[in-house]
């Protein structure tokens, strides 16, 4: 996601190949922050959700992996269920199967969603569900677990009581 213009786009382009293979040209400087703002809300909000359907779902008695598998081939699928799932143990290998060690912190997640909420004021664009994203991430990094990764989330909810 970069914003530049487009003659200078091509020319750093090459570089930036050399760190990733998804180059994005976004527009006009500021369009890939933007662009990053609003990717990283998007995450925020449907990684609660995930973690708010698999704790449900485990309340309820259901498998995890069962749970993913059926969530990863219907309308729920998305890439908080199906290749980060918050839930230890559904996905090998990532924070979440590591005690939440690693991986983009939640500290962070608050951050990000700090900059997507004042963005949203300046161009009066609503975003309720990425202003409670923020609201809940900045809870949970005030409460001590701001180095946690963001799918921290799940064992946040798993351990509050309505």
């Amino acid at each position: 996601m970069v914003g530049a213009k487009k003659e200078d786009f091509e020319v750093i382009k090459p570089f930036l190949e050399c760190m990733g293979k998804n180059i994005v040209h976004t527009g006009d400087v500021g369009h890939g922050l933007a662009a990053k703002i609003c990717n990283n809300m998007l995450l925020g909000i449907s990684m609660i959700g995930v973690a708010e359907t698999m704790n449900l779902g485990l309340n309820l008695g259901l498998d995890k992996k069962v749970l993913a598998g059926i969530l990863n081939t219907s309308s729920g699928r998305c890439w908080s269920s199906e290749v980060y799932n918050p839930v230890p143990g559904v996905v090998e290998g990532i924070p979440p199967s590591k005690n939440y060690e690693g991986g983009f912190q939640s500290g962070l997640m608050a951050k990000d969603l700090s900059l997507a909420q004042n963005a949203s004021v300046e161009t009066q664009s609503a975003t309720p569900f990425g202003s409670m994203a923020y609201n809940f991430y900045k809870q949970m990094s005030n409460q001590g677990f701001f180095k946690k990764d963001f799918g921290f989330v799940y064992e946040y909810l798993r351990t509050k009581k309505d």
